[in-house]
Formats: C-alpha cells, sequence, structure tokens
C-alpha cells in the first residue's frame, strides 16, 4: 500500500486524523461555552473541518486517484476553521490548539494536492 512507503501522505493522513480529533473536541467545548462560541457559523466551520480531515484521511489510506483534489478542499476548510477559532474574543487554549492543528493540517493537505501523485479533478476519474 502506498501510504506506508510514502512518509510525506502518511504525515498527511496523521494530521488529518489528529484535526479531525481535536475539531470534535473543539466544537464540544464551544457548545458547552455557548454564546458566540456556540454560533452557527462557528459549530459549522468545525464539523466541515472535522469532516473534510476523515474524508481526506480515507481518500488517501485507500489511493484514491481523487486524493489530490479532496485534500485540496480539505486546506481549505481548515484555514476557515482557523479564522473562526481565532476570530472568537479571548480565544482559549482549546481554541488556540485547535487553530494551530488546523493550519498545520492545511499545509500538509495542501502539499499532498500539489504532490505530482495526487490526482486531480475529473480526469482522474478516467485514468484508471
Amino acid at each position: 500500500m502506498a501510504h506506508h512507503s510514502d512518509p510525506e501522505l502518511q504525515a498527511c493522513i496523521d494530521e488529518c486524523l489528529i484535526c479531525q480529533r481535536i475539531c470534535l473536541e473543539t466544537a464540544t467545548h464551544c457548545l458547552e461555552l455557548g454564546r458566540e462560541h456556540a454560533e452557527a457559523p462557528h459549530i459549522r466551520a468545525l464539523l466541515d473541518c472535522a469532516e473534510l480531515c476523515a474524508t481526506s484521511a480515507g481518500f488517501m489510506l485507500r489511493s484514491s486517484p481523487l486524493h489530490g483534489a479532496v485534500c485540496g478542499t480539505c486546506a481549505s476548510a481548515c484555514e476557515r476553521c482557523a479564522e473562526s477559532c481565532e476570530a472568537l474574543p479571548d480565544p482559549d487554549e482549546q481554541m488556540l490548539a485547535c487553530a494551530e492543528t488546523c493550519r498545520r493540517c492545511a499545509d500538509s493537505c495542501r502539499r499532498m494536492a500539489s504532490s505530482p501523485a495526487a490526482g486531480h479533478g475529473s480526469e482522474a476519474l478516467w485514468s484508471g
């Protein structure tokens, strides 16, 4: 399997799984805090990021030819989530850790999306 022989791919899978976890933990944390932390746009950013991180990891684990396109979308969701966490007034340790993890994941996913081995868009569907 490709993910065992490619350290950069394995690192991206790991970053995605770590990011998925912290986004879910942060969503629960924010719901408990209430107020602006629990508003729909912020919670949606956290859940979108968690879902796309899990999806990206799955695409990479099964060596999907579409993993590059999915990783590019994941990088965007991670950046959006990091910005949302940092935009809240007085972000606490949990939200700052989430933002940092999201930025690390976004960087890793961007590298994966631009890697020559990554499938891009619909043309990857027909390449075999």
